[in-house]
C-alpha cells in the first residue's frame, strides 16, 4: 500500500517517500492567519504538490510554478508568526511576498503560504 503524504496541508498529496519528512510542514493561512482548508477554499485541492531538487515546487491551473527552498535555518525572528489551527496557536515562518501573492492570486482572497516552525512541537489536525 502506497502512502500519501501532504507535504501543504489541504493541497494535492504525493506518494514520493522523499515527502514523508516534510507531510504537513506547510499550510495556507487567511490575512487573520487563520488555517485555510478544503472547506474554507476548494481551489486547494488544485495545488498540486511535489519535492524536486531541494525544493517545494507547487504548481496549479493558469499560474507560473513556485519553488520554495526545503531546508532553510529558522533563525530570522522578523519572518515569524503565528497561525490559528482550530484553537490552537502554532509559532510558524512566513515564507514570503511571492508566495503569498501566488496563493492570493489562485485562491482569490489575501492568504500566504507558511511553515510550521521546526520548534513548534506537535500539531493537532483537525479532521482533513
Amino acid at each position: 500500500m502506497t502512502s500519501l503524504y501532504f507535504p501543504v496541508v489541504a493541497c494535492g498529496g504525493t506518494a514520493a517517500s522523499a515527502a514523508e519528512p516534510y507531510d504537513k510542514r506547510w499550510l495556507v493561512v487567511d490575512a487573520t492567519g487563520h488555517w485555510l482548508s478544503q472547506s474554507h477554499s476548494e481551489r486547494l485541492a488544485d495545488i498540486q504538490v511535489e519535492l524536486r531538487m531541494g525544493y517545494l515546487v507547487l504548481r496549479a491551473p493558469g499560474m507560473l510554478r513556485l519553488d520554495i527552498p526545503l531546508d532553510v535555518i529558522e533563525d530570522d525572528d522578523s519572518v515569524r508568526g503565528v497561525a490559528n489551527i482550530g484553537t490552537q496557536q502554532i509559532d510558524v515562518v512566513d515564507e514570503g511576498e511571492l508566495a503569498a501573492a501566488w496563493v492570493t492570486q489562485f485562491l482569490g482572497q489575501p492568504c500566504k503560504l507558511v511553515k510550521v516552525h521546526p520548534e513548534a512541537g506537535r500539531v493537532l489536525w483537525p479532521e482533513l
